[in-house]
């Protein structure tokens, strides 16, 4: 946990409170970020949003490698449905 120099921070007539610089270049905050609320052991956390890009590069490499290749599968899917509909509706044309 990190407190700087024991300072407090007032929170404003809307509930709006400003993050110190200090944090904000630590953590890669800029202007239009979103950051996420929560709750734990009665303390309010305050943590930067993380990107679904920043969710997907963390979870590349996590699961164990298939032994189907993934787009050959989707690409193979999606001639089976291509078929499918080419024999339900061929007869339309």
């Amino acid at each position: 946990m990190v407190i700087l120099n024991g300072m407090t921070y007032k929170m404003g007539a809307k509930g709006q409170v400003v993050i110190p610089k200090e944090l904000r270049e630590r953590h890669g905050l800029a202007p239009g970020d979103e950051v996420v609320f929560e709750e734990r052991d009665g303390e309010i956390v305050v943590r930067k949003r993380r990107s679904k890009a920043e969710i997907v590069r963390e979870l590349v490499g996590s699961l164990p490698p298939s032994e189907i290749d993934p787009l050959t599968e989707l690409m193979e899917e999606k001639r089976r449905d291509r078929e499918r509909e080419e024999r339900k509706f061929g007869s339309f044309r």
